[in-house]
């Protein structure tokens, strides 16, 4: 594919720096081809131009540094315009709640298997920081998925080379559905269940989610 070719010389041009600059960004929610460019970078590393240890660090530490990124965002800039402007998308406080209160429950999962589902990998993390999943929960979670994704796709990008890279796709397409099949699913459980994950959202994360104003 001619893609895949110019992504090999571009990182063969620029190694380590095109694998951070590519992951971090899709990692911070920038669409870019994150995954392809470790695996392309393994693939170059087993010609002995790149060093496969310095390739699977360089997309670990940008996978942790760019969701980090993402997770600022989100909790600094996404919460307030949710927060504010949910309404006109059927999102009030109680369900703003009810998103926190699961993320609480089951963020680290989130974060940890989003990594390696694509569309997910790229915005786990801002809705990590949405829902205010904490943030020393999510820095573990993010630095293991982030680890372990690196290691798994650098060592079969090495390995077994092209072929890897021709497999791979399919996977995670296959792994794109099943995470569309199962977010419909929890969609279902929530809106069945809405009622009482209030009452226990509630119950979990008292009062406001925001201060009110004191007047001046």
């Amino acid at each position: 594919m001619p893609f895949v070719h110019h992504l090999h010389a571009f990182i063969a041009h620029y190694g380590y720096f095109a694998v951070f600059g590519l992951v971090a960004l899709e990692s911070a929610g920038v669409p870019m081809p994150g995954e392809t460019a470790l695996v392309s970078a393994a693939v170059v590393a087993a010609t002995g131009t790149l060093n496969i240890a310095l390739v699977v660090l360089c997309a670990a530490a940008a996978a942790i540094v760019g969701d980090n990124a993402g997770y600022w965002v989100g909790r600094e800039f996404g919460f307030p315009l949710v927060y504010r402007y949910g309404r006109y998308i059927r999102v009030d406080e109680g369900r703003l709640k009810v998103a926190q209160y699961l993320f609480r429950r089951h963020g680290g999962k989130i974060v940890f298997f989003g990594r390696f589902v694509a569309i997910l990998r790229a915005f786990a993390a801002f809705l990590a920081g949405v829902n205010h999943l904490a943030w020393p929960r999510f820095l573990l979670f993010n630095a293991l998925g982030g680890i372990v994704w690196a290691a798994i796709f650098g060592a079969g990008g090495y390995l077994l080379g092209q072929a890897f890279e021709h497999y791979a796709r399919p996977v995670g397409v296959a792994t794109l559905i099943a995470a569309a099949i199962g977010a419909v699913a929890a969609s279902r459980f929530i809106a069945h269940h809405e009622e009482s994950l209030r009452a226990e959202a509630e119950a979990a994360i008292p009062g406001p989610l925001v201060a009110p104003k004191k007047p001046r």
